[in-house]
């Protein structure tokens, strides 16, 4: 791990390589996994808010299951995450014509309808950021669906953190942003031996 003001950043965020590939995955970290999209308090108070400009772009099935049982619950650790459906996806996929999953409150800052573009747990993704204490740990998530990405990552030499620069700046700030492309230069120019 690597300090960066105050945040622990894994190695791997700037050695792995990832650009992702929706096309060959067609939005499955969406539709697959144990839980749904982690949501910080504030993030879920801001979607209550402005759920009634969400909802015109959410799924007939999803809006049903957040009448049913909201949009936000706890995982197994206790912490926030979007309700999942009962086929899996969390209950602001939408499906595109192509098959490929977005999301409804995407699709609502897409089209002007809001200011919140979505949680900032998506946004980071393949970076999953949790608090200690203190300390911000930045560790990368590698999933099978992403092999793709990964593999696109390494043929346009893509760094994670490159990849997620926007979301990383949402998360931490420009400032700390361009602390860690400072480390990531002199990170990629050392001996590795």
């Amino acid at each position: 791990m690597i300090i960066v003001g105050n945040a622990l950043v894994s190695e791997d965020i700037l050695e792995k390589k990832f650009a992702c590939q929706i096309d060959k995955c067609k939005g499955e970290c969406c539709v697959q996994g144990d839980a749904g999209a982690p949501l910080l308090k504030d993030e879920a108070d801001i979607i209550l808010d402005i759920y009634d400009k969400i909802e015109p772009y959410i799924s007939a099935e999803g809006i049903a299951e957040i009448k049913e049982n909201g949009f936000v619950t706890r995982d197994t650790d206790g912490d926030l995450v979007t309700v999942c459906r009962s086929s899996g996806e969390c209950v602001f996929v939408v499906y595109e014509s192509n098959g490929i999953a977005s999301c409804a409150i995407e699709k609502a800052h897409a089209a002007g309808d809001i200011d919140f573009k979505k949680p900032i747990s998506c946004h980071l993704y393949p970076i999953r950021a949790k608090k200690y204490g203190s300390y911000v740990a930045m560790n990368y998530h590698h999933w099978d669906i992403c092999s793709d990405a990964c593999k696109a990552g390494y043929e346009m030499n893509v760094p994670v953190y490159e990849f997620l620069k926007e979301a990383i700046i949402r998360k931490m700030g420009e400032e700390w942003y361009q602390e860690l492309s400072e480390i990531a230069k002199d990170w990629s120019g050392r001996d590795k031996n």
